[in-house]
């Protein structure tokens, strides 16, 4: 029996948090496909910038999702905290509390606040919302491989794939 295509549209995003939220980031990656074709790489609207910007593709996809194609979108980003920050920090296990309270002590959604100046105590209060390496989402225990995701400053999969493409 012939199984019809779940969605007519697939996309994947490489993500960063890297810099600004209008910083043109080579971490930054666009995929998407259908049932038909193979997946390919969808570039930055045409501007002076090489790479996408988190900004950027937030609009993209928004436009996308507006679309009446019936898509399922993954994005490679941490949208789950260990429960042990949750604990730490005496927050209730509610997503939308917890994306104000992170917003309030991370702005990394405003213009030219870079996530290292709030790393490094400049702007926001990061200190106030801090983990701890060892803290693992059940999801990273389960993988057995997956870092924590307070571990910081890790080269992703797509520069140490482009660095190989290099040789």
């Amino acid at each position: 029996m012939d199984r019809l295509p779940a969605f007519e549209r697939y996309v994947g995003i490489d993500y960063s948090g890297a810099q600004t939220p209008a910083s043109s980031l080579k971490g930054l990656r666009v995929f998407m496909a259908d049932p038909v074709s193979f997946p390919g790489e969808v570039g930055p609207p045409p501007s002076p910038r090489k790479y996408w910007t988190r900004r950027g593709i937030a609009q993209w996809l928004v436009a996308r999702l507006r679309e009446p194609q019936v898509m399922l979108v993954s994005i490679d980003h941490a949208f789950s905290f260990p429960l042990q920050y949750f604990r730490q920090h005496n927050l209730p296990l509610d997503w939308t509390t917890f994306l104000e309270d992170f917003q309030q002590r991370w702005p990394t959604d405003e213009a030219n606040v870079y996530v290292d100046f709030v790393r490094r105590g400049s702007c926001g209060n990061g200190a106030a919302r801090s983990g701890d390496l060892r803290w693992r989402r059940l999801t990273d225990i389960r993988a057995c491989a997956a870092k924590s995701v307070f571990h910081f400053d890790v080269q992703g999969a797509v520069e140490n794939l482009q660095q190989r493409d290099k040789y």
